[in-house]
């Protein structure tokens, strides 16, 4: 697979990284129905055969019972991986989410020695601030996680779901390697709060969670039916009512245009963010969607290939709400 470098620190991967949170069970976060331990640890392996070697975790997700697959699956090769988690949604000594966002110096700390030791290694490649603590300076956060590169502990920094004046304020602290915030057809905040246009003027790599809009992008989902009932997306306005209707006239048309291109919306989706200069994290728990994903990173888009897939869904359309509170 294509590789490119994140951010201007040095850190280079692959233009597809690959999303772990729905590969285990999870009692803190919402995710797309049950998974399979043997079948998510396959997942990862095959992603690693085809190039794709870029994995992002976090804390929250279990809690840390996603940190610890990824540790498993990665056990006796850890130097052929790129590991990406996160800290900030406090984890208690129970192993319980407090739910409160805890950005204090002494919590960075300990949560890097907990990712660390559930991962099975000595070294994070990208740590991100899973949120910001609105309580503490983001400054001390950033600081902190400084630290923690001096140290060795930790390779690169990264925030998450952050304004521009956030990374503006963390980046003069450190150098910021990784912002991740949600980035679509579906979800193009960053292109209208400045997010987008900042990180690019700083040398700053964009990373895009939920590039799939949720699995709205794969063309498969057709009714509200279609969700487990367990699902979490069954609570998410986008997926509601007229609303849900309205977006799968607009998957429809991606899908016609995919269809001209020879290959399907998934994929036109994913190649779109990454003709953007942003890597996309689709998640899958399913190894034959990997090489679907990884397939998308070889297709070549123009200035009129992009242009069409723009004014299918363009900047500002109304999509629905994405409910920012169960977005992880």
């Amino acid at each position: 697979m294509k590789t490119r470098k994140l951010g201007s620190q040095g850190l280079n991967i692959p233009v597809l990284g690959l999303g772990c949170m729905g590969m285990s069970p999870s009692i803190s976060v919402n995710t797309y129905g049950q998974a399979d331990e043997r079948e998510s640890i396959a997942t990862i392996h095959q992603s690693l055969e085809l190039g794709g070697n870029f994995l992002d975790t976090a804390d929250l997700y279990g809690p840390l019972h996603n940190e610890r697959l990824v540790g498993k699956a990665i056990k006796g090769n850890r130097d052929k991986y790129i590991l990406a988690t996160k800290f900030g949604f406090e984890i208690d000594d129970n192993e319980q989410v407090t739910w409160a966002i805890n950005g204090k110096p002494g919590y960075v700390k300990k949560s890097v020695e907990r990712s660390l030791k559930n991962l099975g290694t000595d070294f994070i490649d990208l740590y991100y601030m899973h949120r910001p603590d609105p309580e503490i300076p983001i400054e001390e956060t950033i600081g902190a996680m400084g630290e923690l590169v001096k140290e060795g502990k930790i390779g690169y920094i990264g925030i998450s779901e952050v304004t521009a004046e956030q990374i503006q304020r963390a980046n003069l602290e450190f150098a910021v390697t990784a912002v991740q915030n949600e980035f679509s057809l579906f979800e193009r905040a960053v292109e209208q709060n400045g997010v987008y246009e900042l990180t690019k003027k700083l040398g700053i790599g964009l990373v895009a969670y939920s590039p799939l809009g949720r699995g709205f992008l794969t063309g498969q989902i057709k009714t509200p039916d279609d969700f487990d009932a367990d699902d979490f997306r069954r609570s998410i306005p986008r997926f509601q009512d007229t609303q849900f209707y309205k977006n799968i006239e607009l998957v429809n048309e991606i899908n016609l245009l995919a269809l001209e291109k020879g290959v399907n919306s998934t994929q036109l989706a994913i190649a779109w963010i990454i003709a953007k200069g942003v890597v996309p994290i689709p998640g899958t728990k399913r190894a034959k969607y990997v090489e679907q994903n990884i397939a998308a990173s070889n297709i070549v888009l123009s200035e009129e290939d992009m242009e069409r897939i723009e004014s299918i869904i363009p900047l500002g359309t109304d999509t629905g709400d994405r409910n920012i509170i169960q977005s992880f």
